[in-house]
């Protein structure tokens, strides 16, 4: 087997490269965008296959290379379900494994750090992403973060592995590489003989500042960190070259939110308008509604929606009616099913998007 651990000194990320040794067959966990060069390289140098590029959530501090990785590797993207990723090539649940040639990743569901938070198993190791730290864990005060999930994940699902398990963190500050499940379980300050109150109470009061690129980075990552002019309706679009994903696309979480909320066409949106009383919200990138929009439109991007709705004070009544729209239809779907999922209970998406209001 191949297994590398690789740091980003400018976000402290850790990256992990796992490979067949007989295949050569690879994944990258949680690969940052400014080192592309140095996956690339370490691909050509062990002649490995990269199969899949996996992401342990949705990170505010860097942007991920996994778009980059799939247009310059083929290889499929793969990021929590929960996370609104949807350009995802797999959608991830708890319980899936991924397998390259004879090895095998299961995925463990950890939310807390944010809702779609997951670790990875991999033989005697944990990779555990931002769930678990060395002598910590993940914030838990932005991006849909729950500190009691947090503490439910770790103590029933992570603390019950073999003791000499192996801990991989998502991140490390002050230089170190490894712990294991019974280092953490005795030594952790912020979990060892501590109450989920307690645990609560400690991170209800970390009082930290937000990452520096948290408005650039989660929304590039909920498109794999592809940038702006790759991101157009990259929602619904899907590659018919590559066979089906069995863990579910984009297109299918599209599809399967359009039955859940309530679609209006461009002429009963335009009468709802005219009436008033309805908040419009655009959720698409920042220059495509400088390209055109709808008047009085509220911007708020699909990628930030969750942690960026509470600026807007038109839109505290959860009761009242709200208006989103996108492009085509995609993303308005998926951001209508998220407003609904906060308590939102009169949301209305416009089938269709902007191209049908434009003609």
């Amino acid at each position: 087997m191949i297994f590398r651990q690789l740091f980003d000194e400018a976000t402290w990320t850790y990256t992990y490269l796992i490979a067949d040794s007989k295949t050569k067959e690879a994944v990258i966990i949680d690969p940052v965008n400014t080192k592309i060069n140095v996956y690339l390289k370490l691909l050509e140098q062990e002649k490995l296959t990269l199969k899949y590029s996996l992401e342990s959530h949705v990170h505010a501090d860097h942007i991920t290379a996994g778009g980059l990785l799939r247009q310059k590797t083929g290889a499929k993207t793969a990021v929590s379900g929960l996370c609104g990723a949807e350009t995802a090539d797999i959608q991830v649940k708890d319980g899936d494994v991924f397998e390259f040639g004879a090895e095998q990743l299961k995925v463990i569901s950890t939310p807390g750090h944010t809702a779609g938070s997951i670790s990875f198993l991999w033989r005697d190791r944990l990779l555990s992403g931002d769930s678990l730290f060395i002598g910590g864990c993940g914030r838990t005060d932005f991006q849909g973060g729950d500190a009691g999930a947090l503490y439910d994940a770790i103590t029933q699902r992570l603390f019950t592995m073999p003791d000499d398990t192996l801990v991989y963190p998502g991140h490390d500050y002050q230089g170190r590489w490894v712990s294991s499940i019974q280092q953490e379980k005795t030594s952790n300050p912020r979990l060892a003989g501590k109450s989920r109150d307690e645990f609560i109470e400690i991170m209800e009061n970390l009082n930290l500042p937000h990452p520096k690129l948290i408005n650039e980075a989660v929304p590039a990552n909920r498109y794999c960190g592809l940038d702006e002019d790759e991101r157009q309706d990259a929602v619904v679009r899907r590659d018919l070259s590559q066979p089906a994903r069995a863990l579910g696309t984009g297109a299918d979480k599209v599809a399967a939110a359009k039955q859940v909320i309530t679609e209006i066409n461009v002429d009963t949106a335009q009468k709802l308008i005219s009436e008033g009383n309805i908040s419009v919200v655009d959720v698409r990138e920042g220059n495509e509604y400088d390209a055109g929009h709808l008047n009085d439109a509220i911007l708020l991007p699909r990628g930030v929606l969750e942690f960026k709705i509470g600026n807007f004070p038109e839109l505290e009544n959860k009761s009242a009616a709200v208006l989103v729209y996108c492009r085509t239809g995609g993303r308005s779907a998926l951001a209508a099913q998220t407003l609904q999922e906060l308590g939102y209970n009169n949301v209305l998406s416009m089938a269709g998007g902007y191209e049908a209001w434009a003609k």
